[in-house]
């Protein structure tokens, strides 16, 4: 993946619906030509690409630099997905209340996909596990709102996330596909802004901390609590009457930035007796125990840090592509960047994508083998200027 970094600015604001209708039609002609060129599942492998995505929001017009392309791109491929069987593909979930529905939404497309119900179970795990990682596992101020989930009939799948840093007023974007293990660097991609720390636990080198985590997670609750207290004076530059006395102590000293603020004894008190009674053995199983959120995990992190000294990584995972802004050339963008939305630009290249289908379902696919070389010599152009 080319790397670099791209900032996703909160905007408000709405797509004008005439504008929305043409979004639609190019979206629809661009999805249609990649499943009939590369199957459903080369859909859903794209989608997973941030590069890709991007591309794809800026060729049909939307804000080349906003967090409203994420929801407004995959809220167009909802709609895309549902209204044609024939692709054999779903997306699922969207903006807040939407991606709370996905499981609902999941047992009512599984029929139309032909998934199994332990297809459908193992789905709804990854949604759920995917949405406790990049809020929890991972922690660099934002906060999950938006979830997309794009299922192919044959099960494989790619999830869009999004999350939200009110304090600096900017987003975040994560792209997932069909990860083997859902805990450790199982990112297609990350856009956003980098930042300098983060809680990153699901980093390779946070292999030992990830294991501590769940030894610190067994700890009494008294344990967690008297840590944490020593912790929050330790931060405020007090000393406990222990310390004081010559007392033994859990000596902390300078607690790292990334702890900051250090979570709530007693409530985390309560959640560690709930992991106590529950004894998961993965972290998967511990991320989907009701109740335990980042603040909690930033809690055991620490504990595991200052018990048994394994100390999670602090780099920021965040890639992204070069030039985002490439791609806006094609039709102009929403917000008039790099030129003002053409009607007349975006209506000839729907007239020529649809063309293209409707002959490459008749049998006729030199036009399409046409844009294949095209897309081929452009890529390689890309590439050179990169």
């Amino acid at each position: 993946m080319l790397e670099g970094i791209a900032d996703l600015p909160l905007h408000e604001g709405r797509v004008p619906a005439w504008m929305l209708r043409y979004m639609e039609r190019m979206a629809s002609s661009i999805v249609e030509i990649i499943v009939e060129e590369y199957g459903a599942e080369g859909l859903v492998e794209r989608l997973a690409d941030p590069l890709w995505f991007q591309a794809l929001n800026n060729v049909i017009g939307m804000d080349w630099d906003s967090s409203g392309s994420t929801t407004v791109t995959t809220g167009i491929l909802r709609e895309v997905t549902w209204r044609n069987p024939r692709l054999g593909v779903l997306v699922f979930g969207g903006k807040g209340r939407r991606a709370r529905r996905i499981p609902e939404e999941l047992r009512g497309g599984a029929k139309r996909l032909g998934l199994g119900e332990r297809q459908v179970e193992s789905l709804e795990k990854a949604s759920r596990l995917a949405a406790k990682v990049d809020s929890a596992l991972l922690q660099a101020g934002y906060v999950i709102y938006h979830q997309a989930l794009i299922v192919s009939e044959k099960g494989g799948w790619s999830i869009i996330q999004q999350g939200m840093n009110i304090g600096r007023r900017m987003a975040r974007r994560y792209h997932w596909f069909n990860p083997r293990i859902l805990v450790e660097e199982p990112h297609k991609g990350i856009l956003g802004t980098r930042h300098r720390e983060a809680l990153n636990l699901i980093a390779r080198e946070s292999r030992e901390a990830r294991r501590a985590l769940l030894d610190a997670g067994l700890e009494k609750p008294s344990t967690i609590k008297k840590i944490l207290a020593d912790a929050r004076r330790s931060i405020k530059g007090y000393r406990s009457l222990e310390e004081w006395l010559g007392e033994p102590t859990h000596g902390i000293q300078g607690v790292p930035r990334i702890y900051r603020p250090i979570p709530d004894p007693i409530m985390t008190g309560k959640i560690v007796a709930r992991l106590r009674e529950l004894r998961p053995s993965t972290v998967e199983e511990m991320l989907l125990v009701r109740g335990l959120g980042p603040a909690a995990i930033r809690a055991l992190a620490l504990i595991a840090d200052l018990i048994y000294g394994a100390k999670p990584s602090t780099r920021d995972p965040v890639d992204g592509p070069l030039d985002p802004l490439t791609y806006a050339y094609a039709v102009g963008g929403k917000d008039g960047v790099p030129y003002p939305y053409s009607r007349r630009t975006a209506e000839k290249v729907i007239a020529t994508l649809e063309e293209l289908l409707a002959k490459a379902r008749m049998g006729e696919k030199d036009r399409l083998r046409a844009l294949r070389r095209l897309a081929r010599i452009t890529r390689g152009q890309a590439y050179s200027r990169a």
